[in-house]
């Protein structure tokens, strides 16, 4: 029930959110959210007296969660390295395994030396890896693509919110390669991934949070689960700068394919390296 005006304070709800949710952390990030507090500014905040509109959001934050809604989507966004991105339904949740494959890709752009590298992020979604690239490389010039109008319409909110970076950002929608202009072919420094890599019989192992409320076009590839891996990484070269990189997101027990696919499609030298957690993430594949 939602609390009256003046009634409760924010420990009182707090304490609500926790039994209700059997989450100490995910009860402290509902309160923050409608509270618009957070950290030393919430403690010192916690017996003051919570309002109808405050209370009333913390209540449908609450039961959204409880009914299975992802904390993610529930908040409305989520932090992705330095930056804080919307998220909903039509884009999947920013995850650490993708944070490690822009250390990658950094790493890449290191390792190449150009000034300003032209940028691909195929299949973008919210814009994590664009974004975040474009943040922290200063002269990269980046394009973020995806097959989705919905998806693009998440990463476009993002990037009005990141400001001078994001004057180096271009949009584009369409399928893989097909979103970007064919003056870039033969231009591209680097081309970063997270596609689908879920197989069709893997659907029913995956957590029914993500299999219920994540969008299934951006999860599930095919029958395989490595159909868009291998579409990314044929046409790949035909893009790529010399010398050039591709970065990939796949799952663990893909890398042995993952390699053979890169090595069969004239990559030169592939590997895949671990991400946090210390499984085999990150596709690396460079001509």
């Amino acid at each position: 029930m939602t609390p009256d005006a003046q009634t409760v304070s924010w420990r009182v709800l707090l304490a609500e959110a926790k039994a209700r949710l059997s989450s100490a952390m995910e009860a402290r990030h509902i309160v923050e959210r409608a509270s618009g507090m957070d950290g030393a500014e919430l403690y010192l905040g916690l017996d003051d007296a919570v309002t109808a509109r405050p209370a009333a959001h913390f209540e449908a934050m609450v039961r959204r969660r409880a009914a299975g809604e992802p904390l993610q989507y529930v908040l409305g966004s989520w932090g992705f390295r330095s930056l804080d991105l919307l998220v909903d339904g039509r884009v999947l949740i920013p995850r650490p395994e993708t944070e490690a494959v822009v250390e990658v890709a950094l790493a890449e752009l290191a390792r190449l030396g150009e000034p300003r590298p032209t940028v691909a992020d195929l299949g973008t979604g919210s814009g994590a890896i664009a974004l975040s690239l474009a943040t922290e490389v200063p002269g990269a010039e980046v394009w973020a693509t995806d097959a989705s109008p919905d998806a693009l319409a998440v990463a476009r909110a993002n990037l009005a919110g990141l400001g001078t970076a994001g004057r180096r950002v271009r949009v584009a929608e369409g399928s893989w390669f097909a979103a970007l202009p064919p003056m870039l072919k033969g231009r591209v420094h680097l081309v970063a991934s997270n596609p689908p890599y879920v197989g069709e019989r893997e659907v029913p192992d995956l957590p029914p949070e993500v299999a219920r409320w994540e969008p299934r076009e951006a999860l599930v590839a095919g029958p395989t689960g490595l159909e868009q891996v291998e579409a990314v990484v044929a046409e790949a070269p035909r893009w790529l700068t010399r010398p050039g990189s591709l970065v990939v997101e796949i799952a663990p027990h893909q890398a042995q394919a993952g390699v053979a696919c890169a090595l069969g499609a004239g990559f030169s030298d592939v590997e895949v390296l671990p991400d946090q957690a210390g499984r085999l993430r990150a596709l690396v594949a460079r001509l």
